[in-house]
């Protein structure tokens, strides 16, 4: 695709970071794929991104298989290669969690290893060569294909939401309802002077409730933001295979030296939201204020 003579190569960048959006056409009132960039926009809100969905389930369902295979086959013995790596994993984040959690919560490690493994596998997509499925896709008569759940903002807030409204329940479970409001209105800034601490409590709870509202954007915008850029890199790296051999080969080269560094960034980023998971999961057990 990226030497294609139909495709600009701004229309060539357009296409590979346009969903497939399955919406309510606003002019017909039908529920169908858009076959354009303008008709995803004009869908509004509640289109889908059937490719963002469409990924993230093969590859959570793909963890999840292969994690149950290898439970099912678990040996006391000398164990495999793919039995050895997945009890690598599971002691690796189990260390994290027993590092940075200090309640009682069997739930923890289970959620802490989920978002790991996940986003490692939602991640490593972006290693895919960008024109090979997308290009697959079209020949289907499929106009877009995203082949990076990460790299779409929708998948990344749905995950760091779900972790922040356990983080919110869990506050509010262990801490009382008086407690976790008492934590938004009686901190940072406290007085034994009733009449002073009063005067604070609107000013704590603006100050901590950006603290709060914060952490779901920051936790969802770092991943999204890292993957994106990569992609966008891989995309521009592609644009060179259309423009001549010398090009051609300089961007052979590159594209194996940002395959080989992205690596790096798509294990770092699930570790990174991994961690803040852990963290933000001892914030709602920690009962000490």
């Amino acid at each position: 695709m990226a030497g294609s003579a139909a495709l600009t190569s701004s229309e060539y960048i357009k296409h590979h970071l346009q969903n497939l959006t399955f919406g309510q056409n606003p002019e017909s009132g039908i529920w169908e794929l858009a076959n354009t960039a303008a008709e995803a926009k004009a869908m509004g809100f509640w289109a889908f991104h059937v490719d963002t969905l469409g990924f993230s389930i093969l590859l959570g369902t793909i963890f999840l298989g292969l994690f149950w295979m290898v439970g099912r086959k678990m040996t006391a013995g000398v164990p495999s290669g793919l039995q050895n790596f997945v009890e690598s994993t599971i002691e690796f984040v189990d260390e994290n969690v027993r590092g940075s959690f200090k309640g009682q919560n069997k739930m923890v490690a289970p959620l802490a290893l989920t978002a790991f493994v996940w986003i490692i596998l939602m991640n490593t997509m972006d290693l895919v060569p960008v024109d090979w499925l997308p290009g697959l896709a079209t020949m289907l008569g499929v106009p877009f294909l995203k082949v990076v759940p990460s790299t779409d903002p929708n998948a990344t807030f749905a995950l760091s939401l779900g972790i922040f409204f356990l983080m919110i329940f869990y506050s509010i479970k262990n801490k009382g309802f008086g407690g976790f409001t008492a934590e938004l209105t009686l901190h940072p800034f406290e007085s034994k002077n009733i009449f002073i601490k009063l005067i604070l409590i609107p000013v704590n709870f603006f100050l901590e409730i950006v603290s709060l509202v914060a952490k779901p954007v920051s936790h969802s915008l770092r991943l999204f933001g890292n993957m994106y850029a990569g992609e966008m890199i891989f995309i521009l790296i592609a644009l060179m295979f259309g423009a001549g051999a010398v090009m051609a080969t300089l961007g052979g080269v590159l594209q194996l030296g940002w395959a080989i560094f992205h690596i790096l960034i798509v294990l770092l980023q699930a570790f990174i939201f991994m961690t803040l998971v852990i963290v933000y999961m001892d914030m709602a057990h920690d009962t000490g204020h």
